[in-house]
């Protein structure tokens, strides 16, 4: 009986032993895991910083933010003016302020819509010309850092910070957005 039992230990040991050898062997095998975020990287770095600080200084935005602040100003005004003088008012009188407060706003609604729709279309821009060094960033940090596994950081519960390489993609952007000289 004793002999049986321990026959039966014998076999669930080398079992248990087999059963932990793939996972060694993939311990061994991942070296390197890191995490990449290429949105954040992209929006990062100084050149998608740039674009963006070059569409801030254009007249087209100004002129859009000029807009949508002298109609926020213009409506606020006219709420001040309305909370003072609604009792003095007459029903039509106020109705023709309600209407005129009515048409200040949509200015204001209509500069944020074109706002954002320039604000989404540079984005589209910084996406479409950064994406290409993005991908070829990626590649050579992986290839010089010895990373063998790298993951979507959207795709990651949890990672500590010294795994992403999100910020060293951005500065290589940078470096390979840059002119070279000739």
């Amino acid at each position: 009986m004793i002999v049986k039992i321990a026959k039966a230990m014998s076999i669930w040991v080398m079992l248990g032993t087999l059963a932990l050898m793939p996972v060694t062997t993939l311990a061994d095998t991942v070296n390197k895991i890191a995490v990449v975020d290429a949105k954040i990287a992209i929006f990062g770095s100084k050149t998608a910083q740039s674009y963006l600080k070059t569409f801030e200084e254009s007249a087209d935005f100004q002129s859009l933010k000029a807009k949508y602040e002298s109609s926020l100003a213009d409506f606020q005004a006219m709420g001040e003016e309305a909370e003072t003088q609604r009792l003095t008012w007459s029903a039509e009188q106020l109705a023709e302020h309600q209407k005129k407060m009515s048409y200040v706003k949509a200015d204001a609604e209509l500069a944020i819509q074109k706002i954002s729709a320039e604000q989404k279309q540079l984005e589209q821009l910084i996406l479409q010309n950064l994406a290409p060094l993005v991908e070829l960033s990626i590649q050579e940090i992986v290839k010089e850092q010895g990373i063998t596994l790298l993951l979507r950081a959207e795709s990651v519960l949890l990672a500590s910070p010294e795994t992403s390489i999100t910020k060293q993609v951005a500065e290589r952007i940078d470096i390979k957005s840059q002119p070279k000289p000739e």
